[in-house]
This record gives structure tokens, sequence and C-alpha cells, in this order.
């Protein structure tokens, strides 16, 4: 039991310290009592939480916990700055110091190396590349961190993002400067959603620092459903998929028939969704027990009639935040036909690097910006014309180019990807369909169950989850106990670390 204590209370880069891992749990169940004392004492409360997210980033992050620290410490001072000027200038210096410390870290522990490979192909140079943040931990407090490899920091991608929002609005006026440090520090280090999402903004979350602590009944049990159908979607779905199917055709497609290819690249199509969602899901679930509500990040993708509706359904906070501080800041739909696509290409291939330093993510955002200019086409041919394509085939069609991308997506280069369609194309086969539903048999089922699940009806998904909130106790702790008891059973096999914790 003690051995057990310190493992929680110790760094361990070898162990995840999130949902899918116990001691996250008993790590959960002591800020949940923490809260049940506090909850009426928001200022107590509020450092117990900002204390614990603390606690949390320097348990998944390590030594880059002084990162989140001084970017908190770096925007609060930066956001107290802009309120208190009415000098449009200062104002100005202020936000862009702001947008340039947050994106050169970002840029220095992400792209380093994708930077310094183009720099020596183009200009025959090498740079030397030099981690000077563990370097300079080693100067002042005489450590031995490697000094050779730039790590990238867990969720990175997700609280600059967040932190720049704030200056932003903080400069814009949509938000006040929040004056208390330990508030701001806990809305930016808020542990439900700091190494994955979904990027919360200020004015979403801040005012509910000091409300009263409120979860009915109802809500109780609604945020129990996310995180039990987070876990299963996550460590039954996802992890079993890309165990059993979906890394093992991607890193050796020519092992594998054309059939069984197309079958794998539905499954990470389904694998990626029900990773990412299940995590915000179990996020959502937990901020709700501790009485904050986080804004909803995916709503059925794949039900999409475009790609555009694609965009309003995943990873919705990336989306609309990309759209507020990107789009719209170079013109958005403002000047002109010409101007608004290329707006919208900039903000997709920025997009698509903020996933990874990669040519892939570049091209993937690039094929999503192509195609969300298609989609203006055809609605100003539809419109024109006042026809109204078939909701079924934008459907399909939709969907089979989601697809097509994710295989971008998943693919390390561009001859995997070209090796991967071509292997497709010509090892495609119909006949031996039943030697790969008896080999991949409970990959095929996962798949059934979980794209049958995500295309149920609104109303038919909206009435599940109803009448669970709604069914008698025993009938819910009868559901938990099911569940809980298959989500352990696939723990055993093997947990993969969450996709999005690349990002």
């Amino acid at each position: 039991m003690i051995d057990q204590i310190l493992s929680i209370l110790t760094y361990n880069p070898e162990s995840n310290f999130v949902y899918t891992h116990m001691a996250f749990w008993i790590f959960f169940g002591f800020v949940l009592l923490g809260n049940a004392i506090l909850y009426k004492k928001s200022v107590l409360r509020n450092a117990f939480l900002f204390a614990c997210s603390l606690f949390f980033y320097y348990k998944a992050g390590g030594i880059y916990f002084g990162l989140l620290v001084f970017s908190t410490i770096i925007d609060y001072s930066i956001g107290i700055g802009i309120s208190r000027s009415s000098n449009l200038l200062k104002r100005k210096i202020l936000l862009s110091l702001s947008i340039f410390v947050n994106l050169g870290l970002l840029a220095y522990f992400k792209y380093s190396y994708f930077i310094s490979d183009l720099v020596a192909e183009y200009f025959n140079l090498h740079i030397s590349i030099n981690n000077y943040y563990t370097s300079s931990l080693n100067a002042i407090l005489g450590t031995h961190f490697t000094v050779s490899d730039i790590i990238l920091p867990v969720g990175i991608s997700f609280f600059t993002f967040q932190t720049i929002s704030y200056s932003v609005d903080v400069y814009r006026g949509k938000v006040q400067a929040v004056k208390s440090i330990i508030d701001f520090g806990f809305y930016v280090s808020f542990f439900p959603q700091l190494v994955a999402g979904p990027i919360v903004r200020a004015w979403e979350f801040i005012p509910q620092l000091h409300k009263r602590y409120q979860l009915s009944y109802k809500w109780f049990w609604w945020s129990v459903w996310l995180i039990m159908m987070g876990l299963f979607k996550k460590m039954v779905i996802s992890d079993y998929l890309s165990v059993n199917l979906v890394d093992r055709v991607f890193d050796s497609p020519m092992m594998y028939s054309g059939m069984e290819l197309l079958l794998g690249a539905y499954a990470y199509t389904l694998q990626i969704y029900c990773d990412f969602s299940g995590y915000t899901d179990i996020a959502i679930g937990v901020a709700l027990l501790l009485g904050f509500r986080l804004p909803q990040n995916f709503n059925a993708p794949y039900k999409s009639v475009s790609v555009t509706e694609f965009w309003h359904r995943w990873h919705i906070s990336l989306s609309s935040w990309l759209r507020d501080y990107l789009y719209i800041p170079l013109g958005g739909n403002r000047k002109g036909k010409f101007r608004q696509g290329l707006n919208l290409m900039i903000t997709m291939l920025l997009g698509g690097l903020w996933h990874g330093a990669g040519w892939m993510f570049v091209i993937w955002g690039a094929l999503h910006g192509f195609a969300l200019l298609i989609d203006k086409f055809l609605l100003r041919i539809s419109h024109n014309l006042g026809f109204r394509f078939p909701k079924i085939l934008g459907r399909v069609f939709t969907f089979h180019f989601i697809t097509l991308t994710w295989i971008v997506f998943r693919s390390s280069d561009i001859e995997s990807f070209n090796l991967f369609i071509y292997r497709i194309q010509s090892a495609f086969s119909i006949y031996p369909i039943n030697y790969i539903l008896a080999k991949h048999s409970f990959a095929v089922f996962l798949i059934f169950i979980g794209f049958m699940s995500h295309w149920l009806p609104d109303n038919l998904n909206r009435l599940i989850k109803v009448s669970f909130i709604k069914s008698s106790v025993i009938l819910k702790l009868l559901f938990i106990i099911v569940i809980s008891i298959i989500v352990y059973q696939f723990s055993l096999i093997e947990v993969k670390p969450f996709i999005y914790f690349r990002f």
C-alpha cells in the first residue's frame, strides 16, 4: 500500500497518469473528497483544485511542469497589463508578446526537428539540436537531464492555444483580466482537459470559478454515463482495434490483403474517434462531478453530409478556435472569394500542422482545405440551381473522404501512404471475405457496434441516455459493474496511450 502511494506521488515516465490507469482514479478520489469539504468556500476550493491540477501535470509531464507554470505567469501578467493600459500601441505589443511567447514555446518543442530538417535539405546547413530547457535546469538545479533530445511536453498544443485565446479576448474586451493568479492558473491547468482538450475559452470557464457548487441527481448520473462510455470507447473499442488490426496493417501493409487493409482503414476511422472522443467524454464527466461544465467537443462527426459539417462536429473546440483566432483575423469571407479561399487554405494547413510536425499532417490539412473550398463551390451551384444533393449521398461521400484522409493522417510518410493505397487496389478481392471475417471476427464485431451506435438516430440516442438517468439505482449500478468488468478485462490485454497526447 505504501509503495502504491509513493508511486502516485512520484513521476514515472514509464507510467501514464491518465484515465486508463487506476492511479488516476485514486488521485481523483482524493480530489473529490477535498472538493466535497471545500465546495462552499470557492477561494479555498479553487486553490485546492489548482494545486491538484499542477500535481497532475507534474505526474503527466515530469520536468516540463515548469513550462506550464511559466506560461501561466506570463499570460496572467500580460492580461493584467492589457486591461490596465489605455494605450493602443502598448496593448498591441503586450498581445504580440503573448502570441510570440506561446507560439515560440510550441514551435521550439514541437517543430525544431521539422524546421532543422527543412533547413538541412534546402540550404545544405546542419543545425545542432539541443534541449536548452533541460540544460538550463541542469545548470540551475545541478541535475543531469539529457540535453540531446527535445521531447514534446504533454498537452502543450492545448494549453498554449488556451492562453493565447485568453490574451486575445482580454485585448478585444470580451473578458475582464483575471485578478487572482490562483484563479487564472486554475483555468489554464484544470486537469480533466489539460493534456488533450477540449480547448476551453476564458469566457466559458472563469465565470464558473466562484459560482455556487451545483450537482443535481440528473447531472451526477449524466457524468457517470459519460465516464463509463468514455472508458468503453477508449479501452475496449479503440485499444482493441489498435492492437489487433490497425497497427498491424499500417505497419506492414504488404502482409495483408486489400480487403484487410480496407477493413483496417475503417477501423482506424473508428479508433481515432473513440480514442479522442472517449477522452473528452471522461474529461467532461470528471469536470462535471467537480461542478464545472466543459464545452462539447464531438457531435457524431461521421453523420456529416459535408466536410464543412464534419468540422462543425469534429474537435469542435479546435475548429472554433481556428475560426475565431486565425480565419477571421486573416479576413475570413470579408475580402472576396479569392481571399476567402486563401484564408481557408492557410487555416487548414496550419490546423494540419498543429496536429504534428510532419508533411503528412500538412497534406491532411490541405486535403481538408480543398474539400471545404469544393463544399462552398457546390453550395453556390446548388443554391443558384435550386437543387439539393441527397443527404444519403453526402453522408456516404463525406465518410469515405474522411476515411481516406485518416489514412494520410496515420501514414508515416508519402511512400507508406502510396504503398497502402497500392496494396488495397492490387490485392483487393471479395473472395476471401469469409476467411477475413473469421480471422478478424471480434474486430469486425467492434467496428459494427461502434459505427451502428454512432449512427443511431439522434432521438433514439437521446432516449437511451435519458432512460439510463431515469432508471432505478440498481439498474444503474448493474450497468456500472458490467462496463467496469468489461473495461478491466480489456485493460489486461494492452492499454495504448491516447492518440492526441502526441499533439
